[in-house]
């Protein structure tokens, strides 16, 4: 005899169970990535994962089909100014050097050396694609407060990651 939803061992319908199973199909790499890049080395997982899990409701509540077009050839806009795109050398396998485990080591060192605050605007803007509305909403802060959050956080990832942006250069 199945109890009632609230408590104990739980009986659901195929259709339920379907359900679930296509939502952990769908966001469990999110959750995963979400917690790579949060989570520090040692620190207990479960809370993290209860945090991922409601922004993802919460995401799925909200979220809304968004397509952003951007001209590669237009300046970027950014806080202090408009600033020129950077383009790839189409000689350089840009690909493989990003996916290098050294310096994915290295990226998630830097962002672990960031605030959590700071470190989660960047996870959820620079890693997962969220808007500023979303991230303020998942956030529980204004909008701008995610950009000058966002602007700090990008500012800082950049100064630390210089070096790395140095040896491609040179590579």
């Amino acid at each position: 005899m199945a109890q009632s939803r609230g408590g104990g061992r739980d009986s659901y319908t195929p259709d339920e169970v379907a359900r679930f199973e296509e939502l952990v199909a769908r966001y469990s790499r999110h959750v995963y990535a979400i917690a790579y890049r949060m989570a520090e080395p040692g620190a207990p997982l479960e809370g993290w994962l209860r945090r991922i899990v409601t922004n993802l409701y919460i995401d799925l509540l909200r979220r809304r089909p968004k397509v952003r077009l951007e001209s590669l050839d237009e300046p970027v806009a950014t806080d202090s100014g408009e600033m020129p795109r950077e383009r790839s050398d189409p000689n350089v396998d840009v690909e493989r050097k990003v996916l290098d485990a050294g310096m994915d080591r290295r990226v998630q060192q830097a962002l672990l050396e960031l605030s959590a605050d700071l470190r989660m605007v960047v996870v959820l803007a620079d890693v997962e694609g969220y808007a500023y509305e979303e991230i303020a909403s998942v956030m529980g802060v204004p909008i701008g407060t995610v950009k000058s959050r966002l602007h700090r956080a990008r500012r800082t990832m950049r100064e630390r990651l210089a070096p790395i942006r140095q040896e491609l250069r040179q590579s």
